[in-house]
This record gives C-alpha cells, sequence and structure tokens, in this order.
C-alpha cells in the first residue's frame, strides 16, 4: 500500500506499477480497493492497475467533511496527477462507477475508457432512500449487527464465503464512519442527462442477480452513452459481479482493453 495527499485527504492506493497502458479502479460503497484481487491479476500483466480507497473507506483517511462523487472524480484525477499518468481507462463498481463517470464528465481528455460495473448513472431511487438511510443509521449508533450485517451483505455479495469476509472488515472499522458516506451516497445527483457527452468508450457489465441495483439502469446507459460496447450480463452475478464471476468478468475486460484506439 502507497498513499498520497491529494485534495486535502490522504489516498490508500495499490499500484501494480509497469509500462503498460494505465488502468484505475474505483470500488463500491462499504467495500474497498481490495475487491478488485481478480482483475489486478487478470490484468497485470498487460496493464499497470492502480486501484485506490475512496473517502470513508479502506486505509484512505480525510477530514470527515462532506463530500460529493465530483469530489471523488477529482481526488481519482489527482491520484493520476500524483502518478504522472495524463490518460487511463477508469473503471469501478457500483460507487466506484458514479465516480467513473463523473471523472469522465469532469477530464474527457484523461479517459481512454470507462469500466462500469454493477453501477446507475441516476440518483438513488427515492423509494428506498428512507430505507436505506434507516439503515445507516442503525449503523451509526449500534454499528454493523448480525441483522443489518447480514442484510447488507445479502444486497452488496451475495454470497456466503464473501459475505463474511466483508462482515469482518466492516466490524473492524468505526461504526460513526459511514454517516457522511452515506449522505453522499443517498443524496448523489443525476448525470443521466450527461451521458452523451460522454466520448469515450465505455463497456458496461452488470449480474443478472443484483439485488442493489437493476438490469434496467446498466440498459440506461448502453443506450445513453454515445460509444458504447456491446452490454455485458452475467447470469447469476450479485452487485459484486466482479468476485462472484470473475472470470467472464475478467473476459469482458480483457477483450474491451484489447479493441480501444492505441
Amino acid at each position: 500500500m502507497a498513499t498520497a495527499t491529494i485534495n486535502g485527504a490522504e489516498i490508500a492506493y495499490d499500484d501494480t506499477g509497469g509500462d503498460g497502458p494505465a488502468v484505475i479502479l474505483a470500488h463500491g460503497f462499504l467495500m474497498d480497493r481490495s475487491m478488485f484481487g481478480p482483475q489486478v491479476e487478470a490484468l497485470r500483466s498487460d496493464h499497470r492497475v492502480i486501484t485506490w480507497d475512496e473517502r470513508g473507506f479502506g486505509d484512505t483517511r480525510y477530514d470527515g467533511e462532506p463530500f460529493s462523487y465530483w469530489d471523488s472524480a477529482n481526488d481519482c484525477l489527482g491520484l493520476l496527477d500524483h502518478l504522472g499518468i495524463d490518460r487511463a481507462v477508469v473503471g469501478g463498481m457500483s460507487q466506484g462507477g458514479f465516480v467513473s463517470l463523473r471523472v469522465a464528465l469532469s477530464a474527457p481528455e484523461r479517459v481512454r475508457g470507462l469500466i462500469l460495473l454493477n453501477t446507475q448513472a441516476d440518483t438513488e431511487d427515492p423509494e428506498v432512500i428512507p430505507l436505506y438511510q434507516g439503515m445507516i443509521d442503525s449503523w451509526v449508533a449500534d454499528g454493523p449487527t448480525d441483522e443489518l450485517a447480514g442484510t447488507i451483505a445479502g444486497l452488496i455479495c451475495g454470497e456466503s464465503g464473501l459475505d463474511a469476509t466483508w462482515i469482518a472488515k466492516w466490524r473492524s472499522r468505526e461504526k460513526e464512519s459511514l454517516g457522511q458516506p452515506g449522505a453522499t451516497l443517498l443524496t448523489r445527483d443525476s448525470v443521466v442527462d450527461r451521458l452523451g457527452e460522454i466520448q469515450a468508450p465505455a463497456l458496461v457489465i452488470h449480474g443478472t442477480a443484483d439485488a442493489a441495483i437493476g438490469v434496467d439502469a446498466a440498459e440506461l446507459m448502453v443506450k445513453e452513452l454515445p460509444n458504447a460496447a456491446p452490454f455485458v450480463l452475467v447470469e447469476g452475478g450479485t452487485h459484486s459481479t466482479n468476485l462472484t464471476h470473475p472470470a467472464e468478468v475478467n473476459a469482458a475486460i480483457k477483450s474491451f482493453l484489447r479493441d480501444l484506439p492505441a
């Protein structure tokens, strides 16, 4: 692990190094950079792969003040600057996809391509905001109790082995740390109306068993992104399709990267 001071935060990241084209990946809500282990191993022989922890998660440290996914996009761009990378393929899962879309809108000249895993461009569904807010409030007050952790792990991971691994991580962190990232998640803006501005080639991957974001949200991105690659729908993939079905996801990513313009 390395760290870099960017926009007042200590951003934790891993960098495989090397001379290959750069790929930078951002994790989902309640996850961290380690969730991309299968993708790092699959790509590192041909690409320089950077994974990083966003504000409020993993080993990154920040001041706890309110922030938006536009701020997180600036963190990503600042990390690229720190590493001396002019252009990269930018990608992420769920929350990491929210960040990646905003990177592409903020600095299109920096983005060779987009990898969008189990994510969406819209706001949170108003019907589920009260439920999710209640979960966050309960977490901040009492921590990830068995019932709460199990419910959330089911939404994100959907496999018992993965669930146990991430629940253990969640319980090692201060429960209050989820408050501000939770507010950022639930109050994010929509970028649906701006998808047509994104000219970078984009790969959208989604699992059919995603309990957090519907397939229709992914299909909307494919429809609105001008240079979207053929939609990759992974049968049985959960919200963490890159972990539950790494072979399918890795194959799609490698094919997409091979086809990108130099």
